[in-house]
């Protein structure tokens, strides 16, 4: 199967790193080390390409109204220049992807997708447009081949951004410099003639910038951001650390955490399900699992010795019986120790909770602890 590379390909290669199979895409999985890429984030400012992502407008004067009655959260809260998270669902409950959802002017939203779920939104996402039944007052336009993204996450990000992105905004949260952007606003700035939109969301627990960039321009932008961040030791980064940096503030993962069969409230996101707003797409089994309570919850566990990391598809036992499955782990490079999060009964759900994780046949002593395992001081 031919693999999908971002504009940014020659750049990972010039930079000698690994490139691994990822959606479909070619991606950088490291260029140092996971170890050593992953403590870069958490101590200074790594760069990500994250072009593999989605992009879509959805635009017209019924946008908000179509993406209420399709997204869990509240559109409604949303101003021009704000985001928010939030999650696509069946009428099953079942996730058919987690996104951001940008508000960029009055009738414009930008959704940030996964790049995995690019076809299966866009099928879904076109359908729910032909239900809605409001004609020309939405229109979903997909832009992969337009827009491209990095990520800028780490401490001492915002000691040099400014450089590469100076002056106020001219769009969405306008008239602010980047730095003053607050967490999951957005808003535009003149990169050498090109529009380039820059949120500030973050997936690795720690602040963090993306930036989405004409794709003619994605590498000057990516060159840009590691020669202002040289001084503040920033390097690029793979997906191996993109991985143990979200698994460690316990984010969720399509495919992991989340897919068709499992529910925002399975997965302990009820906090992004508006039930108070009105219909919306799975409302109704999201609303009576609110009511009666689930069958499965989604944990964070941490084993009690070191040893072989859990990996995701490893049995969860407790009391000697099989009680869930690990869908994410790996060793903590923050912790020193392996962790893990995995779906089991409510009964098995609380922390403190012993459970054994089997590995390779042997069953290794963990612990539900309570969410996330990694939190930014401040």
């Amino acid at each position: 199967m031919s693999l999908l590379r971002t504009p940014l390909y020659e750049a990972h290669r010039r930079r000698h790193a690994r490139l691994v199979e990822f959606g479909g895409w070619e991606m950088p999985v490291q260029y140092s080390s996971i170890l050593d890429e992953h403590l870069c984030v958490r101590r200074a400012a790594g760069v990500f390409d994250i072009s593999h992502m989605g992009e879509v407008f959805v635009t017209g004067p019924a946008a908000g109204a179509f993406l209420n009655a399709t997204l869990t959260n509240d559109v409604r809260r949303l101003t021009p220049g704000l985001g928010q998270y939030t999650l696509m669902c069946r009428e099953s409950g079942g996730v058919v992807d987690d996104l951001y959802c940008y508000r960029l002017a009055s009738v414009e939203y930008l959704l940030i997708i996964n790049a995995g779920r690019i076809a299966a939104d866009l099928a879904w996402l076109g359908q729910r447009a032909a239900a809605f039944g409001r004609g020309g007052e939405v229109t979903l336009r997909a832009a992969p081949a337009e827009l491209c993204a990095g990520a800028v996450p780490g401490p001492r990000t915002a000691g040099f951004i400014g450089q590469v992105l100076p002056g106020p905004s001219l769009a969405g949260r306008a008239g602010v410099a980047v730095t003053d952007l607050k967490k999951n606003e957005i808003g535009a700035w003149n990169f050498g003639g090109a529009e380039v939109w820059v949120g500030r969301t973050g997936y690795t627990g720690e602040d963090g910038f993306e930036v989405i960039a004409p794709v003619g321009g994605i590498e000057s932008v990516w060159e840009a951001l590691l020669a202002a961040g040289h001084a503040a030791c920033a390097q690029p980064c793979g997906l191996g650390a993109r991985d143990t940096l979200r698994t460690e503030a316990c984010f969720p993962l399509y495919g992991h955490e989340l897919d068709e069969q499992t529910t925002p409230l399975e997965a302990g996101l009820g906090f992004f399900v508006a039930l108070d707003k009105g219909d919306f797409c799975g409302r109704d089994v999201l609303a009576k699992q609110k009511a009666e309570g689930v069958a499965r919850r989604c944990v964070a566990f941490k084993m009690r010795d070191k040893g072989a990391p859990p990996r995701p598809g490893y049995p969860i036992v407790a009391g000697g019986q099989p009680v869930g499955v690990v869908v994410s782990g790996t060793q903590s490079p923050t912790l020193g120790i392996g962790i893990g999060m995995g779906y089991v009964p409510p009964a098995h759900a609380e922390p403190g909770t012993a459970l054994e994780i089997e590995i390779r046949g042997r069953r290794w002593p963990a612990e539900v602890v309570k969410k996330p395992f990694y939190r930014r001081a401040g």
